[in-house]
């Protein structure tokens, strides 16, 4: 048996997977997760082993989380997203911060995780029944507006006068971008708009839960600096992005799979 550990994270955009070992982080890779979600694992498992030479006789355990983990049969273990999440910040949170507080922002949902001091879990919630407050959501915006995903933190950073958005839903938000674009309103500033109305709604999932430590952003939407400065303004705190934020359940997922392993050595 290898000493290296594999996580997988099948989200509904994109699936991720990390490689660890001895704690360290050693490569991260995704794909779209696409219809076949096993075919892509396997395309993705090949593209990690190829960055660091090795082969899956290397590889000690994979691990699935995410959506889609039962439906990966070529992992040898599944654990639920939160417990994966909750795990993965002592890799991945930057040297001094001590996260006790998890906003996690993907593609088609947003979750908040409470941690004691020692890391475990106190307390979560979820949005998964609407986009509103998830990167779809500002995909769906970034498509109206004639721009990327990639674009629209530093369009958003250049408005001088945000507009407000009244609506909460997804559907309906859509419908008033195109209002705002018939007033001739910039797109900085409709963006702007957008980031602070997302940033009101996952706040309102956040203040549920009081920390006493650090609060610390994972997923895609912790690359969005725009989204992350606005979340700070709602909630009045320091917010740090995670090392390897999209990647974050992936390592999460590794590394308790590592210890996992470790556990059942020490019993033989």
């Amino acid at each position: 048996m290898g000493n290296y550990y594999v996580g997988l994270d099948a989200g509904s955009t994109y699936l991720k997977a990390a490689l660890i070992k001895d704690n360290c982080v050693l490569g991260a890779e995704l794909l779209p997760t696409g219809i076949d979600c096993e075919e892509t694992a396997g395309k993705l498992l090949e593209k990690i082993y190829a960055s660091q030479s090795i082969t899956r006789n290397d590889i000690a355990v994979i691990t699935a989380t995410g959506y889609s983990r039962r439906s990966i049969g070529l992992a040898d273990a599944t654990i639920s997203e939160i417990t994966a999440h909750a795990c993965g910040v002592q890799l991945t949170a930057p040297e001094n911060v001590h996260p006790r507080l998890i906003i996690d922002i993907g593609g088609q949902d947003s979750k908040i995780i409470s941690l004691g001091p020692d890391g475990h879990i106190v307390n979560f919630t979820m949005n998964d029944k609407c986009a509103a407050g998830t990167g779809k959501f500002l995909e769906v915006v970034a498509d109206l507006l004639e721009t990327t995903i990639d674009q629209i933190a530093s369009l958003a950073k250049e408005s001088t006068d945000p507009c407000q958005i009244n609506s909460t839903c997804a559907v309906f938000a859509q419908t008033e971008v195109i209002s705002l674009l018939a007033q001739k309103k910039s797109r900085s500033d409709i963006l702007a708009g957008m980031h602070i109305a997302m940033a009101n709604r996952i706040a309102k999932m956040a203040r549920k839960y009081k920390s006493d430590g650090d609060v610390m952003m994972t997923g895609g939407g912790a690359k969005n600096d725009a989204l992350r400065l606005a979340l700070e303004d709602e909630l009045m705190c320091d917010i740090y992005k995670a090392n390897y934020p999209q990647y974050n359940g992936a390592i999460g997922a590794a590394l308790i799979g590592m210890r996992n392993a470790e556990k059942e050595f020490k019993k033989s």
